[in-house]
Formats: C-alpha cells, structure tokens, sequence
C-alpha cells in the first residue's frame, strides 16, 4: 500500500464583495480537474460499497502505533498531518535528497533548483519560497531550519544533513496548533524519523540523472551521479547506524545576465522582456554550477535500562562548488565578449551537526526526556571575482565571504503526565535556543588564492529565545477529545553590528539589544460524530520572532551598505482550521477536506520603501495580511483493481495584503492594499497514480500543478515567463521500479517529464531522466 498523505485545517467564508465573478475567469489545469474527479470518484466507491453502520456508540478512533508511527500519533499532537514512509519514497519518487521526499504532499513545494542545491527552502500553503523561517524542519528532533534568516539563500534547511536511505518516515503538520513548537511553525512542521536497525544491515546505491536544457538560444546536458553506503546492527541494548553519501553534480544556468541594451558591436543577445514588461537584453548565463558534496552521519543509541534510552547523532557535511558564466555575445572578428557583469566564484563549506538525547519511554503516569543539539559551520568561504573577464577567469581582483562561525544550538526538557484513573495526557516543556550569523566579506587581491585585504562589510549578530510550554489533551467523551495549551516565549537580539565602506570611508554601526515576549494560547476539539469520520476545529496564536539576518542585514543605497531596521517587531498570527476527514473501509483511504484561515500582524516581507535620502528593498513589517482558503485531499487504495493507488489534493488560497503604512510606490498610481501576499499561488494540486501489480514491479505517474504567483507586494511582476518572474507550472513525473531480487532493486524515472519550461525567479529543471541501482542485506 502506498501512503502518500494525511490531512490539514482552516476556517473562514469570502466576503460578498469577493463573490462568484471571481471564479468564472479561474482555468484550473486538466492535472487540478482530474484531482477534483478523483477525489468525487473516491467518496462515491466509499458510499457504494460501504458497510451497514453498527449499532455501537460512535467513538474517537484508537490509535495503535507500533514502533514508529507518525510523530502527531506518537506525541498527541493536534495538527492535520501528511506523511511519506520509506517504502512509499523508494517505490514512487525519484528522490535525490531528503525535500524531494516532500514533493507530492498537500499545498508543499521546496524551490529546488537542480540536483545539489543548498539553496532550497519550503514554501506550504501559506507562506512562500522565500520565507524560510515560517516552517520548521526536524530530523530526530534536530533542527534543520536555518532561523538566523528567512530567505531563500542562507535561511534555507540544511536538508543535505540526512541523506534519503537513512530516512523511515516523513510527517508534515500544518499549523501552529501544538504548544511544543514555536511559532515558526505557523507555516508546517515537517519531522523526519531516521531508521535505527534491529539487526545487521547493509545497503549501497549508485545514481544517475541527465538533463538536457535550452534556453534563450544556448543549450547544453548536465549530469548527476550520487553513491550512498550504509551499514547498521543492533546488539543487545546498543544500535547504530552509519551513513556516507556522494554528490557529483553540474547545474544548468541558474541565473542570467542581462542589460538595457546589447554592448555596442557585439551579436548573440537575446531581446526579451524583464518581469514587469520592461525590455532588456539577455548577455549571458550565470552560475552554471559544479558541485561536490560528502555526508556522513552515525547515529548511536543505549538502552539502560528496557525505558531508559540514550541517543547521539553526528553529522559531517562538505561542499566543494565552482560556478562560471558563459557569454552569447561575440564581436566582429568571432571572439567571445563580456562585460563587467559576468563573474565567477567559489564555495568551500564544512558543517557539522551533533545531539544528545536521554528519553524515558515507561508507557506509565511519569515520562520524560532532555535533548541538546547544534549545527555550525566550521568553514564556509564563497570566493568570487571582480575582476574583468576574460582575465578575471584566471584570477586578480575578487572578494571573500567568510560566513564561518554561523549556526544555532537548542536545549529541551519535555515531560509527560498519565493521571491515573483520569481521560487526560498532559506534556509541558522548557526551551532554549541560540542563533549566531557571521558573515564579513574582504577584499583580496587574488579571489582563487588570495587572502583576506581589508574589510568590506560585516552583519553580524545573535538571537536567543527561552521558552515555557504546557498541553493537556482530554477526553471528554468517547467521541470527544479536546486539547489545550500554551507557549510562553521570551526573545532577545543582541551583539548587532554592521560594517560598510565606500571608498576609503568605513561606517560601523553597534546596533542596540532589542527583546520581546509574549503568550501563545492554542485549542482544538475532535469529535467522531459518525462511524469513521471526524471533524477538527483548531485555532492557535504563533509569535514569529525576527531573524538575525532580517535585523541585521545590510542594505545597499547609493553604493553605501546601511542598516534598515534593527527594531523589527514579531511577526503575530491568528491561525484557525476547520478539518473534516473520512476513512474509508477495510483500510482503503481516506478523503478530508479543510478550510483554513491565518491573519498576520506585522508580516516580515521585503519589500521597498524609503531610508535615509532613498528608497530601497529590504525587510519590513507589514501592518496586515490574510491567507484563507481550503484544502481538499484524498487517498484511495485498491481503486479498480488491487494494487493501483491513487492519491492527490487541490488547494485554493485567497491570499491578500489588507493594510502596509510602510509602502512606498515604484510605479505611478501602485498599490499594495488588496494586493497578493508575494509567493503564494492562488491554486496548487498533486496527483499520484501508483499501480504495483506484484511484490517486484511498481508504476508511479504523478503531477504537480501551481498557480503563478506575484514577488513583489503591489503585484506590478507582470511578466512571468522571463528571468526573475514566476510562471504557473504543471510538471509530471513518472518512475518504475523492479526489485530484482530480495538484495537487488533497480528504478528508472524522469521528471518534468514533458520538458515545461518555466521559471521560479530562476530557470528550473527541464526534462531529466534517473537510473539508480540499490543493494540490500
């Protein structure tokens, strides 16, 4: 059986000014209509075939979870959840890293550019790829989301931390409905499971995948081969289990340089327009892109006692990229042309990850566990040229970003209370965390070789938050339970400082200790108010603190890096859901649907306004949004015949700026009231058809639909098929899967398997083909 998804939750109706005329211009793509005809079909097989209602007392239904069920079961958590394990990764996706994994769930998608980016953040169905900090991603309890930003460069999770084969589960909760996590989780929680052995195993990989690409009239093939080893026993009261991965892996061009006009004699410029229909020229590519990467990853656990458990887990990962430009442009004579824009760099990181975790697991009144982790980098150096090319290639004049010493450590102690005799289960926990950004940029006289010169500019800064939480989940009824809690945070951003330099002037600014602290209530009530459904209505408060890359950024005007605003407030969210869900008989799906409501006060959001004596970009906050919309998602197995699956799900959002004192207008007569929040498509589906007629062979067919979504908060990025704008998308994919024998497995696939070409502010992946071969003991 294959299990792709869960549920989620929200609640609210459109006003009459937003009436139905909306919907008559709407043109759902075919994959988004199929999804909606599949989603009917299923509850009408549900209805037909179901089974005489018994006379029983409805009741919440019991959850059994043997050995690892998903992290809401295990933990009484009150979000809706979509899950992916292992066997249903393996069988259906053609998975490179640990995000792919995600790609089929409900309202998700993760901006991955090419095999090997480090560069991938989750957008869910109320945030966007640029927001990084408004989701959470765990491994083990690990933090893998990069909190000292929220973008989609350094703020992105470190998914390249686990690599898939050590991965048993995957679960995704929406909301900000459980006290436990902070308020970054207003957007999803995602939990990844590692698997720990039972006895020996061993298991080798070998991938490859190929992608021809073309675009404005320049094309080329690049290609990925990855190794994975694992090894892992258990004896007695030890486990462990040890992971090392290889990444070799050439991008298509990730960016483009472009200009008002073609340099004066030279041909090869491609005429289009830039996303807001202004025209320019296209000179070149940029960031074609080569990297190298090695994971290892040991993960060792002790039984003390049959409910006492220790755990550790190192991490080690390492990249090595270089990145060229390619011109179009030529002159008379046939000689390649560049101007000042074209640029290479280098990338050297070292990072390193470890946690220690002592948990109790007695099953009785007292249990309880105490965790500590951190990720940092040890080296991370991006070298890059300012030098003139052609010389420029060879070496002289470049810059060095030394973002060394930058990562986040976290404590938490977690207790659980089984009265006796009582309907409740009570958990409350303490919290601490710390996050560190460093990131000085030098001069240096050779930018492949050279040393630091003199300072160019510096953000730098900390953030810390200690926290407080309590849950009480209680049973009210046999077919009522209600959960309840809350959070207490407090926060501060301390050691700011900012240094920039024009000519031979240096501005340095210390920046002042700013603090925060607030309440964070959250409540749910599930009701089974019939045999195999239940409705959920949730609402929760979340506090999103800034970033220290969104306080202390450095923001460039007139040539001078200034700071904008190191007294962000919090961003402060109202989320409720309204989830509906049916199980279908005899274990054959599921079907729910979901509307869903979030308003944001003071939304973090990058956009343009006025500092100093000019008007530039950077992070702002925005008096008011909001998000609503509903969910629709569905799981049917056995459908027709036995071993064909079909699951999928269609999301509509009305996302939309209500009130921004902060904007200030490009464009005569622009607005961003009543405007599209940036990043989040209006429309977004999956479908995955899986037929598996035996235990050797499995067939997966799937899409992925989204809506275009606008980058800027006045909606003036118009022009959506061009660098830097955001098309709409419908991409397929396709894998089949032969397990040779009970050791040796082989799958081939392609995905963007009709070759879409579209853009995500960068050109995405065209069509590209996987082969991979697995051995297992």
């Amino acid at each position: 059986m294959n299990t792709l998804l869960v549920s989620s939750p929200s609640s609210s109706s459109r006003s009459p000014s937003q009436s139905s005329s909306r919907f008559i211009d709407l043109r759902p793509s075919p994959l988004l209509l199929a999804v909606l005809c599949a989603w009917s079909g299923s509850a009408l097989a549900q209805q037909t075939g179901s089974e005489t209602a018994s006379n029983e007392p409805t009741a919440l239904p019991t959850v059994e979870v043997h050995g690892s069920g998903s992290v809401a079961e295990r933990k009484q958590l009150p979000q809706t959840t979509a899950s992916v394990t292992a066997d249903t990764a393996a069988d259906s996706i053609n998975v490179t890293d640990s995000s792919d994994a995600l790609k089929y769930l409900p309202s998700l998608s993760v901006r991955k550019r090419y095999i090997g980016d480090t560069q991938s953040p989750l957008a869910t169905r109320t945030t966007g790829v640029n927001a990084s900090a408004r989701s959470l991603i765990y491994a083990d309890g690990i933090l893998l989301s990069a909190l000292v930003n929220n973008n989609n460069g350094n703020g992105s999770p470190r998914w390249f931390m686990v690599a898939p084969e050590e991965i048993e589960r995957i679960d995704v909760m929406y909301g900000p409905f459980a006290a436990e996590y902070p308020g970054n989780s207003y957007g999803a929680v995602t939990e990844i499971t590692t698997r720990m052995p039972q006895q020996f195993e061993a298991s080798i990989k070998a991938q490859y995948a190929q992608q021809d690409f073309s675009h404005y009239g320049a094309s080329g093939t690049y290609r990925a081969q990855e190794y994975n080893v694992g090894l892992g026993n258990r004896s007695g009261p030890l486990a462990w289990r040890f992971s090392v991965n290889h990444l070799d892996s050439y991008s298509q061009p990730v960016t483009y340089i472009t200009a008002a006009s073609a340099p004066a004699g030279t041909t090869g410029a491609v005429p289009t327009q830039d996303r807001t229909g202004k025209n320019l020229y296209v000179l070149g590519a940029g960031n074609l892109t080569h990297t190298v990467q090695d994971t290892a990853r040991l993960k060792v656990s002790y039984d003390f006692t049959p409910a006492l458990t220790a755990t550790y887990t190192l991490g080690f990962w390492q990249n090595q990229a270089h990145a060229n430009p390619q011109s179009f442009l030529n002159n008379a004579s046939g000689a390649t042309v560049y101007t000042s824009s074209f640029a290479s760099n280098d990338v050297d990181q070292q990072q390193w990850m470890q946690s220690l975790e002592l948990r109790s697991k007695t099953g009785g009144q007292w249990d309880w566990q105490v965790a500590a982790s951190t990720l940092s980098a040890s080296r991370d150096l991006t070298r890059t040229s300012t030098t003139a090319f052609p010389a420029g290639q060879s070496g002289g004049a470049g810059t060095i970003a030394d973002a060394s010493g930058t990562g986040w450590s976290t404590v938490d102690a977690k207790g659980i209370w089984r009265p006796a005799g009582s309907a409740q289960v009570v958990s409350f926990g303490a919290h601490v965390d710390r996050y560190t950004l460093a990131t000085p940029t030098w001069n240096t006289s050779n930018w492949i070789s050279g040393g630091n010169g003199t300072l160019a500019s510096d953000s730098r800064g900390k953030t810390e938050t200690s926290a407080l939480w309590a849950q009480d989940v209680w049973h009210l009824a046999p077919a009522l339970k209600a959960t309840l809690g809350a959070r207490y945070e407090w926060w501060r951003a301390f050691d700011g400082r900012n240094v920039s330099t024009s000519g031979n002037t240096v501005f340095a600014v210390n920046q002042p200790q700013v603090s925060h602290n607030g309440l964070s209530p959250k409540a749910s009530l599930a009701w089974a108010f019939a045999d195999d459904w239940m409705a959920t209505l949730s609402s929760g408060r979340a506090l999103r603190f800034p970033t220290v890359g969104e306080l202390y950024q450095n923001v460039l005007l007139n040539g001078v890096y200034l700071q904008a605003n190191p007294n962000l407030k919090p961003e402060k969210v109202w989320s409720t859901e309204l989830a509906i869900e049916k199980q279908l008989p005899q274990g054959r799906g599921k079907w729910r649907v979901s509307l869903f409501e979030e308003r944001v006060s003071d939304a973090l959001i990058s956009q343009t306004s006025t500092i100093g004596s000019g008007v530039a970009s950077f992070t702002q906050n925005v008096d008011r949004t909001r998000q609503r919309g509903i969910e629709a998602a569905f799981e049917r197995n056995d459908l027709f015949m036995r071993g064909f699956s079909l699951n999928g799900s269609v999301t509509w959002v009305d996302a939309r700026i209500l009130d921004n004192s902060s904007y200030v207008a490009t464009t005569a007569g622009a607005t961003s009231v009543g405007k599209r929040t940036p990043y989040v498509p209006e429309w977004r589906a999956t479908l995955v058809a899986s037929y598996k007629p035996d235990d050797r062979w499995t067939y997966t067919l799937a899409g992925r639909y989204s809506g275009r979504v606008y980058a800027t908060v006045d909606n003036t990025d118009i022009n959506t098929h061009t660098y830097q704008g955001f098309d709409g998308y419908t991409v397929f994919d396709a894998r089949v899967r032969y397990r040779i024998d009970r050791h040796w497995s082989a799958a081939l696939g392609v995905d963007n398997l009709t070759n879409r070409d579209y853009f995500l502010f960068h050109p995405f992946p065209q069509r590209t083909v996987f082969a991979e071969l697995k051995y297992d003991f």
